[in-house]
């Protein structure tokens, strides 16, 4: 079946773009152009459209023609430029019904087919999701990166060279018959080595990529009236979180999503640290250290003006993730970082109330923020099924390296599975049990 969506935004808009893939593309243009000749490949060609029954005029605008398998799909492809209005959209979609064989594209049936005809991995067509879903820069620049084919020539790359060291011992299992020489294990063990290392490191960057597309999780905890709530409204640059000189007025989590130098960083506000026999306010507490153990960076406000800033167990929630915000510098009293962990990042004697040490602050926070984030030579690692496939495969390769056998075909199989598990990334192996899921996170139209 040929099928067809908007592919433009939903809503009002000066121009809206419908999409339509598949054999009947030719023949749906001649419908809706009443003309037998087909456009000029890739040029844009003004025309009136009509609705195939009435024959009546449904807009003017351009068609534009793409023949497969030079397309985004590897079919036939149009596309049909025409004014944004909801009727005018509504009208050229139903006329679209009209024509036989034609039906409306399901979520990421347009790249679905992509895959399918070879235009794009699976690595590639993930890429293109998280495109379209970017807030900031950095989501951006990471996505064109994956969307280009960056992991996909690594993971390929490490497929390949797991297959040709394969190659060495089915070429010995063929001929088993004949002498095994001593070194064929030799002679493929720096191989896998060398790829088991390479994955290694791949795997241990600190969860770059997937923070990048996710967002930073940065928690905000200290005790009652610390200044947190002020600290989350100063990054916010509005009034998200009630600040009030009661304790206590914090009782759950409060997340704000910020775009800090072009990354995605959701900073969460907590209830105050403190010893409470309310129960609801407790529940808060408790939420409010689960979530700062999780956090990928702590910001932890400690009360200048109060000599117990340390009660409660404050140091113990700090380590080498954590930035120590020392509030309340307004009122001229220091207290003694010498009692703070050695393992933090720092300290930082400030005012939120009038500004004063706030900028140094946010400069370093922007610093921590990057180093996290920022992307690297490398391809990042941007997903969990990513992670778990090429897991497997260093499962698989641990075992081949510690063997003390020479089972040819034992040996084998450990680097033939290894493969099969990257090729699961990419799409190059039988992955139909994961197709759906992937593909339905895109938009109609896509």
């Amino acid at each position: 079946m040929t099928i067809f969506a908007l592919s433009s935004g939903k809503g009002k808009a000066g121009v809206g773009v419908i999409r339509v893939s598949g054999e009947a593309t030719k023949n749906a243009i001649s419908i809706l152009t009443k003309s037998e000749k087909c456009p000029k490949p890739r040029v844009a060609s003004l025309k009136w459209f009509y609705d195939p029954l009435t024959g009546g005029r449904l807009d003017h605008g351009l068609v534009i023609f793409f023949p497969g398998p030079n397309s985004f799909t590897g079919e036939d492809v149009a596309e049909f430029h025409i004014h944004g209005g909801y009727a005018v959209v509504s009208g050229f979609l139903e006329a679209l019904s009209k024509i036989e064989h034609l039906r409306p594209a399901e979520a990421g049936e347009f790249t679905r087919r992509a895959f399918d005809n070879g235009k794009m991995d699976l690595t590639e067509a993930e890429g293109l999701a998280d495109l379209i879903n970017s807030e900031t820069e950095g989501q951006r620049r990471q996505a064109l990166r994956q969307m280009d084919g960056n992991l996909k020539e690594l993971y390929e790359g490490w497929r390949h060279d797991l297959i040709s060291a394969m190659a060495y011992l089915e070429a010995d299992i063929d001929f088993a018959d004949e002498e095994i020489p001593d070194d064929v294990t030799e002679r493929i063990i720096p191989i896998v080595h060398d790829l088991y290392q390479d994955i290694q490191e791949h795997l241990d960057d600190g969860h770059r990529g997937e923070r990048l597309r996710h967002g930073l999780q940065v928690v905000i905890l200290g005790a009652p009236n610390a200044g947190k709530s002020t600290l989350l409204n100063y990054l916010s640059r509005r009034d998200v979180a009630i600040v009030s000189d009661i304790a206590g007025t914090t009782r759950d989590s409060l997340e704000v999503h910020l775009d800090i130098s072009g990354f995605p960083v959701s900073i969460i506000d907590t209830a105050g640290i403190r010893e409470s026999e309310d129960a609801i306010e407790s529940e808060g507490i408790r939420r409010a250290l689960s979530k700062a153990e999780q956090s990928d960076l702590r910001i932890i406000i400690l009360d200048g003006a109060n000599s117990s800033y340390l009660d409660h167990g404050m140091a113990d929630h700090m380590g080498q993730n954590t930035m120590v915000m020392i509030s309340k510098k307004d009122l001229g009293v220091i207290i003694d970082t010498e009692k703070l962990p050695r393992n933090i990042i720092g300290t930082w004697h400030v005012s939120v109330k009038n500004g004063d040490g706030i900028s140094d602050f946010m400069a370093s926070f922007e610093k921590e923020v990057g180093a996290r984030m920022q992307l690297t030579d490398t391809p990042s690692l941007t997903r969990t099924r990513h992670r778990l496939h090429l897991q497997n495969a260093l499962d698989h390769m641990g075992r081949f390296l510690a063997a003390d056998h020479f089972e040819l075909e034992l040996l084998s199989e450990d680097l033939r599975m290894a493969a099969r598990e990257i090729g699961k990334i990419t799409g190059y192996v039988d992955v139909e049990d994961i197709l759906e899921k992937i593909f339905t996170e895109f938009c109609i139209g896509k």
